[in-house]
Parts: C-alpha cells; structure tokens; sequence
C-alpha cells in the first residue's frame, strides 16, 4: 500500500468527519466559503496535504482546522479526530435564560388543569 502524499479536500472533509457527505463538503468549497492556507478555493478537487490550515464555517462557528494526517478511509470519530488539529475550537454557548413564569414544562396535564379549575371555584 502507497502513502498518500496528497487528498482531495472534500474527501478530506469528509474523512474527518466534519461533513456527513463528500456532496456537502463539496457545496461548502464550491460556495467559496473554505480557505486553505488562508487562499479561498471554489474547486472541491483541490489537493490538500499535512500542514495545510483550512478555516470554513460550521453551524454557528468559524473551524480553523491544521492537517496532521490523511486518512485512508472515513473511521470512527476518535481516529477522525487523529487527523487534525482544531486550532479554534468551537466555544460552548451560553443558556439562553428563560422569561419569568416559563419553566419549559409545556401544557398543563389534565390533573393540573382540574387542580386550577377547582382553585378558581373557591376565589
């Protein structure tokens, strides 16, 4: 078996598990919105290698991810996560806080509304 030296970028994307498919690590390149080495690319066919800085946007945050290695197929997450280094990683987001008198617990069960129509009886 040959070591590769260089790897298509959305089969790179795609190996390391940043994308659930090569189509959508190809449509993230094609819309011009990933850098390698901080040079934008439109080309999913563009070659990249360890070394490599690739920044593009995922969900809500920006990924600045290093190449250490190119994998030879798409594994399980922990050798996925052996092939780069997250330079940014993703900052957890705050909880949002609730409005006084909302405490997520939904519609009132039937108990509850039968509890409340009795309280109003006695007022």
């Amino acid at each position: 078996m040959t070591e590769l030296t260089s790897l298509r970028v959305d089969k790179w994307l795609w190996q390391a598990r940043f994308f659930k498919s090569r189509a959508l690590a190809a449509k993230v390149v094609t819309e011009g919105k990933l850098r390698v080495n901080s040079t934008p690319i439109s080309k999913p066919s563009r070659s990249v290698a360890p070394g490599d800085v690739l920044t593009f946007p995922k969900e809500q945050d920006v990924r600045v991810i290093k190449i250490l290695a190119l994998g030879s197929r798409r594994g399980p997450a922990p050798e996925a996560q052996s092939l780069y280094e997250d330079l940014a990683p993703p900052q957890p987001k705050p909880k949002k806080e609730l409005a006084p008198g909302h405490d997520r617990t939904g519609r009132p069960t039937k108990r509850d509304r039968r509890a409340l129509d009795a309280l109003k009886r006695d007022l």
